[in-house]
């Protein structure tokens, strides 16, 4: 029996491992483009220098290391990383884990990118981890992610009313779910 050799590939993306030394860098660069921070985060925008960057990669890291696999999303085409992807808060007993993207690079935003590191996630998730569910929560203004994350296979599953405060505004927090099952239906449909 001959072992998947493109686990972590896609059609578009590879997944590759979050390295402190490299992706600090990038991923403070990110933190400084207040929409995609308020498309990732609740939390309020704040700007992040490489070096206190690099720290939280750390301590998350020890923190989670079992229970979380963070991945940063490289292009194929030019090997160019453009956000990460993680499943985190791994409960091995249930068989469950939540998931959370981001993609730093604007240009890559709307074309497929984030698709496909999702249907890289969700394959890693059930079939290398043995997973039986990965949820998500998102916002109910990210209608593009919405969006992603329904043509994914994922189910609304329930809503936080009025959650999170922006701009003057309140705004839902949407919880979606997929189930190991939901994953192979959709992904046998892609096929």
């Amino acid at each position: 029996m001959l072992l998947n050799d493109n686990l972590l590939r896609g059609k578009l993306v590879r997944l590759t491992a979050s390295n402190p030394e490299t992706d600090a860098e990038l991923f403070a660069k990110w933190s400084r483009d207040s929409e995609y921070f308020r498309l990732l985060d609740s939390e309020p925008v704040l700007p992040q220098t490489a070096a206190s960057f690099k720290q939280d990669m750390e301590r998350r890291a020890e923190k989670y290391e079992a229970n979380s696999f963070v991945f940063t999303i490289r292009t194929l085409a030019e090997d160019k990383p453009i956000g990460f992807i993680g499943l985190v808060g791994i409960s091995w007993t249930h068989g469950d884990s939540w998931v959370a993207i981001g993609l730093g690079e604007r240009e890559y935003w709307g074309r497929g990118y984030g698709g496909d590191a999702m249907r890289v996630a969700l394959h890693y998730a059930f079939t290398e981890l043995n997973l039986h569910r990965v949820s998500l929560g998102v916002f109910d203004y990210n209608r593009r992610a919405i969006r992603s994350y329904e043509k994914a296979g994922f189910v609304h599953e329930g809503r936080q009313r009025e959650m999170l405060h922006r701009d003057g505004q309140r705004w839902d927090i949407l919880l979606m779910g997929i189930l190991r099952s939901e994953w192979r239906a959709a992904s046998s449909s892609e096929a």
